[in-house]
């Protein structure tokens, strides 16, 4: 498979662009989708690879304009359940079949889209201040799904949202600990092969892609109403995780 042909830039693009908005200025509970898209067209391990180290970008590139503004008393809550839930991870990576990693990645997209559909009908709440216990279990999952799928946003949204975190506090704390997130995850992807000389040509192809779709969720968070992104959003996670489960049975 020739990762830097014309129709795989021109099809990964939009996806990494897209993961850009997401990290810049929606809290990266959706930039998983861009690994469930490109994970129709590509191994599962191809895919989180390939998206991996431009996450790590768009980190950076968030940073600067979130800097100190995250809650150091919730990202510290969630990275320690994150350390375990990362291992546990890798674990079940190393001895699953590419179909069930498809399956799960179609699951855990699918299940994200009925969770918020479920909060916006009111049947899921989130009132109430959750304790340390909640928020190191949020860490665990968010570490394990982040290692499947790049999708630990839901995990640590439903922690979160249960602080109070206004809206700028809620992103940069998502940011700080994505970051660190996803660097503990590159010494486990390099290990296990994930990485490949075609993946990180295609990376520093995507670097402009990345680096304008966090400008522009940077820029959207301002005044882009969430409800327009996400409704965007939960529709292309509702296609691509049907279809990923599809694929991972028939």
């Amino acid at each position: 498979m020739d990762l830097l042909s014309w129709t795989m830039v021109a099809f990964v693009a939009p996806a990494v662009i897209f993961a850009g908005i997401s990290k810049g200025g929606f809290g990266s509970s959706v930039a998983f989708a861009s690994s469930s898209i490109l994970a129709i067209v590509l191994p599962p391990a191809v895919a989180v690879g390939v998206m991996l180290p431009l996450l790590i970008l768009m980190d950076v590139a968030s940073l600067w304009a979130f800097w100190r503004r995250w809650d150091w008393s919730v990202a510290k809550v969630l990275l320690l359940g994150a350390v375990p839930g990362t291992l546990a991870g890798a674990a079940f990576w190393s001895v699953a079949d590419p179909d069930v990693i498809r399956v799960l990645i179609g699951a855990v997209a699918l299940t994200f889209v009925g969770w918020q559909g479920a909060r916006s009908a009111g049947l899921i709440r989130l009132g109430a201040k959750l304790g340390p216990r909640a928020g190191v279990l949020s860490g665990i999952v968010l570490g394990f799904t982040s290692f499947v799928s790049h999708a630990g946003g839901p995990a640590a949204a439903v922690y979160m949202l249960g602080q109070g975190l206004g809206k700028t506090a809620f992103q940069a704390t998502t940011v700080i600990v994505f970051f660190a997130v996803n660097l503990f995850k590159v010494g486990f992807y390099a290990a296990m092969g994930i990485f490949s000389q075609q993946s990180l040509a295609l990376d520093v192809v995507m670097i402009p892609a990345a680096l304008l779709g966090t400008w522009m969720g940077v820029k959207l968070h301002k005044w882009l109403p969430d409800a327009w992104f996400f409704g965007v959003t939960y529709v292309a996670l509702t296609v691509t995780g049907a279809k990923l489960i599809w694929d991972g049975i028939v």
